[in-house]
């Protein structure tokens, strides 16, 4: 079974009340990845809609949360010909953590297609930096991220103008792409915001939503995250998954918190 497999799996006869073992190894200085628990939170959801199509999730991140049991509640709360919409809840210790919203639709004809921009222009695989792992980043052991050299400054200390990161991402150990791998896809990279600022003390996510639009059919996606704004404590990161046929695949939005070093230095 593939680790990815392995730390989304549920127990519990009740697809509305499941238990899950929030893992470990997907997790940024100890805390577990908010693609990863976007991915439990879509697992949690898919098996009750009977439409599967461009899932939707938006969740609001009351609370951190650790290694350890989880406690999830999924309830229908609306249904249409086209779509079907859930609400889910991430209790730990008896506290809420997460509250999400899911919306899924059926198998849409429209043969509109349209483009107004296109899949980010990377540098080739093998100038790209790859995002090493090290003890605390586990989310790298699996993940397979390669920044753009127009980009990938901030780690050792030379910044750029605009908060930008892009690059390739893959799993390490081939896996088919579906939903919560998605989700997974669309939170690997570090924090837009490191581009410009170097690595920050914490951007922890307040609220993120992820919109897919196609499955893959490449191996490799290309990623581009932008932030724009930081003002009020607040930042924003827009993101955007392609594939290498230029496949729009996902896009996301999140909004973080933003806390600057307090020794006043970048990285």
């Amino acid at each position: 079974m593939h680790p990815f497999d392995r730390d989304l799996a549920f127990s519990g006869k009740n697809p509305s009340h499941v238990t899950v073992t929030i893992s470990e190894n997907w997790s940024i200085n100890h805390v577990p990845n908010g693609g990863y628990l976007m991915a439990v939170l879509a697992q949690a959801m898919l098996p009750q809609s009977e439409k599967q199509s461009t899932p939707l999730i938006t969740a609001c991140f009351m609370s951190r949360c650790f290694p350890g049991k989880a406690d999830l509640s999924v309830q229908k709360i609306a249904s249409s010909k086209q779509f079907v919409r859930f609400q889910a809840s991430v209790y730990q210790e008896g506290n809420e953590r997460i509250r999400a919203f899911g919306t899924f639709s059926a198998e849409n004809n429209n043969s509109i297609n349209r483009y107004e921009a296109g899949a980010p222009e990377l540098a080739p695989l093998e100038t790209c930096s790859e995002i090493p792992f090290f003890p605390g980043y586990s989310l790298y052991k699996h993940m397979d991220v390669r920044l753009d050299p127009g980009c990938a400054g901030w780690m050792d200390g030379h910044l750029v103008d605009e908060s930008v990161n892009k690059g390739w991402i893959r799993f390490r150990d081939a896996r088919p792409y579906d939903a919560p791998a998605i989700m997974l896809m669309a939170d690997s990279f570090p924090p837009a915001v490191f581009a410009s600022q170097g690595m920050v003390a914490w951007v922890p996510t307040l609220e993120f939503s992820i919109s897919i639009r196609n499955r893959p059919a490449s191996e490799w996606l290309k990623c581009i995250f932008r932030t724009r704004f930081i003002t009020c404590g607040l930042l924003e990161e827009d993101g955007e998954v392609w594939d290498e046929t230029g496949a729009l695949i996902a896009i996301s939005r999140q909004i973080a918190q933003y806390r600057p070093n307090p020794a006043g230095g970048n990285g």
